[in-house]
Parts: C-alpha cells; sequence; structure tokens
C-alpha cells in the first residue's frame, strides 16, 4: 500500500533545493495525490484539458502529436525521474490540448490539481514564483527543442538529451528516441557507436 509519505518527502528535498522554504511547502501537503500508471497509460490525451501537475518519483513519460493525415507520431519531449510533467500549453492555458502525454514505462507520480495549486499561489509568493518557474519551464523546453533543431547537429540533441535524461535507453524504445531526435534509427545507431567510441 502506498502511503505517499516517503514520496512527498522526495518531493520536499527537490522542492526545498529550488528554495521553497519548510513553512511554504507544507501548505500544499493536503493537495498532492499518489498515482501509479501503467506502461502505454495517458497522463493527459488529445483534446482534453490538462488539469494537474506531476511530479515524477519514478518513470518516463512522452509527449507527442499525431499526424492526422499519415498517422504517424512525432515525440516532443520526454519526462524522466524528478521532473515536473505535464502538458503544458494546456495546464497554463486550461485550453484542449494538442497532443498527448502517454507513460512509456510502469511510472509512479505525486500529482496536483490546477484548483489547488492557484490557491497556493494566492497564499504564499514562493509558491507564486514556483508557477513562474513552471511557465519558464515550459517556454525554455520550446525554445531548446525549437533551437536544437534549427542549429544543433543531431549528434549534439543526442548529447543534450542524454544529460538530460541519462537511463532513457532502459526504458523507451530507439525508434522514439530518434522520433524525438528528427531523424531515422539508422542515424541514431550511428551516432550511438561514434559516441561509444569517444
Amino acid at each position: 500500500m502506498l502511503d505517499g509519505e516517503t514520496e512527498l518527502e522526495l518531493l520536499r528535498t527537490v522542492m526545498s533545493s529550488n528554495g521553497m522554504k519548510a513553512e511554504a511547502f507544507d501548505l500544499s501537503l493536503p493537495h498532492w495525490k499518489l498515482k501509479q500508471y501503467k506502461k502505454g497509460e495517458f497522463y493527459n490525451e488529445y483534446k482534453n484539458v490538462c488539469k494537474h501537475l506531476g511530479f515524477i518519483i519514478s518513470g518516463v513519460f512522452r509527449i507527442y502529436r499525431v499526424n492526422e493525415n499519415t498517422g504517424e507520431e512525432k515525440n516532443m519531449l520526454f519526462f524522466t525521474d524528478y521532473q515536473f510533467v505535464t502538458s503544458f500549453t494546456s495546464f497554463l492555458s486550461q485550453t484542449p490540448c494538442e497532443y498527448y502525454t502517454e507513460a512509456m514505462a510502469n511510472s509512479l507520480i505525486l500529482y496536483i490539481h490546477i484548483d489547488h495549486l492557484n490557491g497556493l499561489y494566492g497564499q504564499s509568493h514562493q509558491w507564486e514564483r514556483f508557477g513562474r518557474m513552471v511557465a519558464e519551464t515550459a517556454f525554455h523546453e520550446v525554445m531548446r527543442s525549437t533551437e536544437g533543431f534549427l542549429f544543433k547537429t543531431p549528434e549534439d540533441r543526442y548529447r543534450d538529451m542524454i544529460e538530460k535524461h541519462p537511463d532513457i535507453f532502459n526504458s523507451v524504445p530507439l525508434y522514439h528516441i530518434a522520433s524525438y531526435l528528427g531523424i531515422q534509427g539508422p542515424s541514431l545507431s550511428r551516432i550511438r557507436k561514434r559516441m561509444v567510441g569517444k
């Protein structure tokens, strides 16, 4: 049986390392809930409004879009251990989501409803600051992805991904990683061989 206490202490540690004081974090304690996701289960689906911000205790999630004409899936972002997961645009604007967020492995998260977060923003400047951080993270991720495709080689994008998600190859099939990097499977294999050789 999951009681969430250990998980909440882990979240407290992460929030503390980002500057949140214990008394501010304590305001949120009644609002976090623990949820397990099975591989293939959706955190948020296309056209749904994302109402929750999740903190990943363990697992991997991907955000992807589907080409309506070809059915091809295009991976946009990955989220792994100790990162916050949400469908950023939908969550921040409370509008229907243009993509899917799916568990790539059995995963465990703590999550909080946007209404509770908004209440915390009104109670505490530290929570307001956290809200800004979530918005800034969304902006940063979009810019990083866009600039990566415009200005970086596939090898550079691969290095960036490994730095951010060091264990991703343990949970995510290579074709999903190739999709995220904007390359084909054989190109990814060549990059991996070159990197091992360095």
